[in-house]
């Protein structure tokens, strides 16, 4: 006989339901408790660049550009201005010390120095007149002291006589006044004649002296004028190699203008242009080097030139172990210039992603090399290639250092 069997809660069916649930449940809570709910995005590996981070002296430097220039080079201006009538050396030739390069004229300056040397030409015709009119007074100033002289010596004669002769009561007191009157007025008169002739010589000495000094100065303004005229050939003030002359036949030069320069060839320096940043740490002294040929040659900075244009500024870089063979004028070549000393650092190598960042954070890989998290960093000095890590990565860590322009705000990245 068939016998009825209780029926069962946990049927296959609602077992299956259970478990189900169950499963679906737990997901769901691992999803919401322990999933990473971290914003991702997938990359391609091959597109990306990665670097690892690792120790080694940072050299402190930046990469800039020198052209080579003479060591010296003189500007060629001229003294006075004119029209150019002769150009004698065309631009590029060498020249010697004292070559003529162009004769000018100038109908002004000859004008001037010709009035000048006639005014001194008759300054000398009056130092000459003077001179002979002093000659001619003397004479004959001497001429009256001796007619004088005899007068007197004839008038003493006179009085002497008369003063004997009184005192026998021979001539008559009368006369004999009449001659003393007669001796003292000549005696008095030549005395004046005398302070006269002094008077006068010491007058004519001074006219004479004027006249000596003014002829002096005329005739240096003369030797000045003459100077001028001689300025209006332009000569090369050195030896070396003229580089430009820009001046034609008929142009018109102001006294000033430049015209040219020459370049001493007898060595060479660098003309630098550096970025104004770094005016405060660039000064005389610092060092730098840069290849030609296959060597590496040292460089030393020799004058900073304060002025900034454009952003930026020069300085002069000379060669203290000498100049390359075959180096060229107007050359140009990079230069790694110092700015400190080497010193142990974290490294990691320079690359686009700083300019998404600011290098305030970086992708760092995980350990599999098929993730990368994003990262806080902080960076120190910098050179061209690489940055001073300060914080926030470890030597062997993988980083991606190119552009991070198409990654957006993820926060990690999966290769």
């Amino acid at each position: 006989m068939d016998r009825v069997l209780p029926k069962r809660f946990w049927t296959q069916q609602r077992l299956i339901l259970s478990g189900g649930g169950l499963l679906l449940a737990g997901l769901l809570a691992y999803t919401f408790f322990f999933a990473d709910k971290r914003s991702k995005l997938n990359v391609e590996r091959e597109k990306i660049t990665v670097s690892p981070v690792k120790i080694g002296a940072f050299e402190e430097f930046i990469a800039v550009t020198g052209v080579v220039q003479p060591l010296k080079t003189i500007r060629l201006d001229a003294i006075e201005g004119g029209y150019v009538t002769q150009k004698l050396v065309e631009g590029g030739t060498q020249v010697t010390k004292g070559q003529v390069l162009l004769k000018l004229e100038n109908q002004g300056l000859k004008l001037s120095f010709l009035q000048s040397e006639t005014e001194a030409n008759r300054l000398v015709n009056d130092l000459q007149n003077t001179r002979q009119r002093l000659r001619v007074e003397r004479f004959a100033l001497r001429k009256a002291l001796a007619e004088l002289d005899a007068q007197i010596e004839q008038a003493k004669d006179g009085y002497d006589r008369k003063a004997r002769l009184i005192k026998d009561k021979v001539v008559s007191e009368e006369d004999y006044l009449k001659d003393k009157r007669t001796y003292e007025r000549l005696v008095k008169q030549r005395e004046i004649e005398a302070e006269s002739q002094k008077y006068q010589e010491d007058n004519s000495k001074l006219q004479i002296q004027q006249l000596e000094g003014t002829l002096a100065r005329t005739q240096r303004n003369v030797a000045l004028w003459q100077q001028t005229l001689e300025n209006l050939v332009v000569k090369a003030p050195v030896s070396g190699q003229l580089s430009s002359i820009d001046v034609e036949v008929g142009s018109n030069i102001n006294r000033g203008q430049n015209i040219g320069q020459i370049d001493d060839l007898n060595g060479f320096k660098m003309r630098v242009g550096v970025d104004e940043h770094y005016i405060s740490r660039v000064f005389p002294g610092l060092s730098g080097s840069f290849e030609f040929n296959g060597q590496e040659y040292t460089l030393s900075i020799s004058r900073v030139y304060p002025e900034v244009r454009n952003g930026r500024f020069d300085v002069d870089m000379i060669f203290p172990k000498g100049v390359p063979q075959g180096i060229k004028r107007g050359q140009s070549s990079p230069i790694r210039l110092e700015l400190g000393k080497a010193a142990k650092a974290t490294l990691l190598p320079v690359g686009g992603f700083f300019s998404d960042t600011g290098g305030n954070w970086v992708y760092v890989l995980d350990n599999s090399g098929k993730r990368a998290t994003k990262r806080a960093i902080t960076l120190g000095r910098k050179n061209p290639e690489f940055y001073e890590v300060l914080e926030g990565l470890q030597p062997g860590e993988q980083v991606i250092t190119s552009s991070y322009e198409n990654f957006g705000d993820n926060e990690v990245l999966e290769f």
